[in-house]
């Protein structure tokens, strides 16, 4: 073989790749092995293509291979029994009982025919009952799998059905729990398509198992008619129908408010909750659903959470203690025996909870109404308290100290200086309410790539005045260029989550815009309030926060609102008038604004000095030096005999009724802005394709 090599490497042309003589060497040692066991690798392949032929032959060897083994250790239990015949004939008749007891094909002896009936006897035996095994086994292994699949049919009544799956599904789900009632039975329904033991496993591991609580998650297409029927709708109490994500999500919800109608008909059935992404999609999914339903934006909640939060720090634990069933929350209750009485006289003789509107008798809400307004037969109250029974109204007032009732001060307005980080879906609808609320003079400076948004034109753009400045927010060259110390908050913003990428994925470049942020307040000894959205509610335990940092959820405002409108599903008109785009605004007013720093006063002192302005006090959060969590806790609904020292540092939780906030005065005292437009005004979230601009280009109008 080498010298053949040899001959013919000469004859080749000078492009010719030549190989060293090892690479012969190995080639010519490969051919030998192959030709030394030629055999073995012609037998496996004789015996894969025999038993690749029939199930008759793999029988053949599957029998011959148990001959192979069980007649050669007969005999050799035979020979080696010394109780064994000692005649030839009598041993090998003990090797055939032996074999044939051992592979159950009977034990006559005697003349051939009569064995070879006994063997056939045997083998239908065999036959027979491998069949019923088989038959057995594949039934009972279709009807697990039936099972696993998730297509039985739920019969059960008043249980909650939860459509589709997202990130608010293990959100609405622990709320759904906790707010049972006490020793009561809970079934929850979820069907999505997914797989259910997948489903059940994820909401097992995040929320524990519960006495009392049954989840049942069944598997295919919300949308479908046909598929919405295994959950028993018509018996169930309430539905609720989970925003979904990409592109299209909004449009599979309103397909499958559609399903819903075609099931339950157009009036009549549970209440329906959903939610939407895009704030323009809520009139079709309403017209969908019809009476029944209740339709929530998502982005829209979200943006004006984060302009809250931005204003106010600590914002969303706020509303996150409000909100969930695990401490004081919204009720709407009815108390007779206030029919007559002022609304500020009700306000001040309820002792452990704080009511802050009413719900007239046509079901219309009435949110921080004048204190002199006067309940009317079927009016009920919209109260904050820890329980959701009847609150006890007091034959009196609780007591009031007039002097220690601060003088009224108005706020100073200023402009203000916001600094936006990223671009996403949201983003149009804070600069929006950010507009809208604004200051003359105001700046809002946006660093969000090389491509400049695209924002839509308004007649008072004189208001804020927008700056883009190109670069990636998570690079720290980018952040470090500007002068951060100059702006009042910074809101950082993650990249939209697509269907196909996890939820953890989108928060990777906001977790690195913090802490850059986070170095620099370390580095400068300054504090930078710095509001973080997050899509994965687990980032939120891993963001670099500062002492005046939050982050915020998308979508757990939403999920929280949901949960508390299927308990209740009269809060549906408080939330609205509270939460969208009119009606009072919660926010954190410093305690001076309200009583004397350094008195000593009730809580309803408080609670009569924030009536003079029409506001309704709920709660207080003490200024504590060094928090446990950041911003410290609000004490909500507090007995209004409660007394403490006031000081200047702490502050007051109230709900105003919606007018324009002023402008913050220092980042210790931010205020929080309105959240109702100016008439004929709507937030119109345009997508940030545009041409690249040059660095600090000027977006105002």
């Amino acid at each position: 073989m080498k010298l053949l090599m040899k001959r013919r490497v000469p004859d080749a042309g000078p492009d010719t790749l030549r190989f060293p003589a090892a690479y012969g060497d190995q080639g010519v040692d490969v051919e030998r092995r192959q030709e030394r066991s030629p055999l073995r690798h012609r037998t496996r392949y004789l015996f894969d293509r025999t038993l690749a032929r029939s199930t008759g032959t793999l029988l053949g060897w599957l029998a011959l291979c148990c001959l192979a083994v069980v007649v050669p250790v007969s005999t050799l239990l035979v020979w080696t029994d010394p109780n064994a015949p000692h005649s030839l004939s009598g041993r090998l008749t003990q090797v055939w009982r032996t074999s044939a007891e051992t592979l159950r094909l009977g034990v006559a002896t005697g003349a051939p025919p009569r064995m070879l009936l006994s063997v056939l006897l045997g083998l239908i035996a065999l036959l027979c009952v491998s069949t019923v095994v088989g038959v057995v086994t594949t039934g009972l292994g279709d009807r697990l799998a039936e099972l696993r699949r998730g297509r039985s049919r739920v019969v059960e009544r008043g249980h909650t059905v939860v459509l589709g799956w997202s990130d608010q599904v293990f959100t609405v789900v622990e709320e759904l729990i906790a707010a049972r009632a006490a020793g009561g039975r809970q079934v929850i329904t979820v069907l999505a398509d997914r797989d259910p033991a997948a489903m059940e496993r994820a909401l097992t591991a995040a929320l524990g198992v519960t006495d009392g609580v049954r989840l049942e998650c069944r598997t295919g297409v919300p949308s479908d008619p046909d598929t919405l029927r295994l959950v028993s709708l018509g018996a169930a109490r309430a539905v609720v129908v989970l925003p979904a994500e990409g592109p299209d999500g909004d449009l599979r919800v309103v397909r499958i408010m559609l399903a819903l109608r075609t099931v339950l008909g157009a009036e009549g059935g549970p209440r329906v909750v959903a939610a939407v992404h895009d704030e323009r999609r809520v009139p079709a999914a309403r017209l969908a659903v019809g009476p029944r339903g209740t339709v929530l934006g998502t982005d829209q909640s979200t943006a004006r959470l984060l302009v809250q939060c931005a204003r106010n720090p600590g914002m969303s634990t706020v509303l996150r203690d409000l909100l969930d069933f695990s401490g004081a929350e919204f009720h709407v209750v009815d108390v007779p025996q206030a029919t007559g009485l002022s609304f500020g006289e009700v306000t001040l003789r309820l002792e452990t909870s704080s009511a802050v509107g009413l719900l007239r008798a046509d079901g219309r809400p009435l949110l921080t109404p004048s204190p002199g307004t006067v309940l009317e037969a079927g009016d009920r109250l919209v109260t904050v308290a820890h329980d959701d029974g009847p609150p006890p109204l007091s034959t009196h007032r609780a007591p009031v100290d007039p002097t220690a009732v601060a003088r009224t001060r108005s706020l100073p307005e200023r402009p203000y200086r916001f600094l936006l980080l990223g671009w996403n879906r949201r983003a149009p609808l804070i600069v929006d309410t950010l507009w809208r609320t604004a200051r003359p003079g105001s700046t809002l400076d946006l660093v969000t790539g090389l491509a400049a948004p695209c924002i839509p034109p308004r007649a008072d753009s004189s208001s804020l005045r927008l700056t883009h400045h190109p670069g990636d927010p998570s690079a720290p060259g980018t952040l470090t260029g500007l002068d951060l110390f100059t702006y009042d908050c910074v809101i950082a913003l993650g990249a939209d989550q697509q269907a196909e990428t996890a939820p953890e994925g989108a928060d990777d470049r906001t977790l690195l815009a913090m802490l850059t942020l986070r170095s620099w307040e370390e580095e400068t000894c300054r504090v930078l309030p710095v509001v973080a959205e997050m899509r994965d509610h687990r980032s939120r335990t891993l963001a670099p926060l500062g002492p005046a940092g939050d982050a915020v959820v998308a979508g757990e405002l939403t999920a929280l609102l949901m949960a508390q409108i299927v308990h209740t599903p009269e809060l549906a008109a408080v939330f609205e008038e509270i939460f969208a785009a009119r009606g009072g605004a919660l926010a954190l007013r410093p305690a001076g604004h309200y009583v004397r720093p350094g008195r000593d006063a009730s809580f309803a002192t408080v609670v009569a000095a924030a009536l003079r302005n029409d506001e309704y006090a709920i709660g207080y959060r003490p200024h504590v030096p060094r928090p446990p969590r950041s911003h410290g806790s609000v004490h909500l609904c507090p007995g209004k005999s409660e007394r403490r020292v006031w000081n200047a540092e702490d502050e007051i939780l109230v709900l105003t009724p919606g007018h324009t906030e002023p402008a913050p005065t220092n980042l210790a005292r931010p205020t929080l802005p309105a959240m109702r437009p100016a008439p004929g005004e709507h937030a119109d979230p345009q997508q940030p394709d545009s041409p690249p601009t040059t660095p600090g280009a000027d977006l105002s109008p």
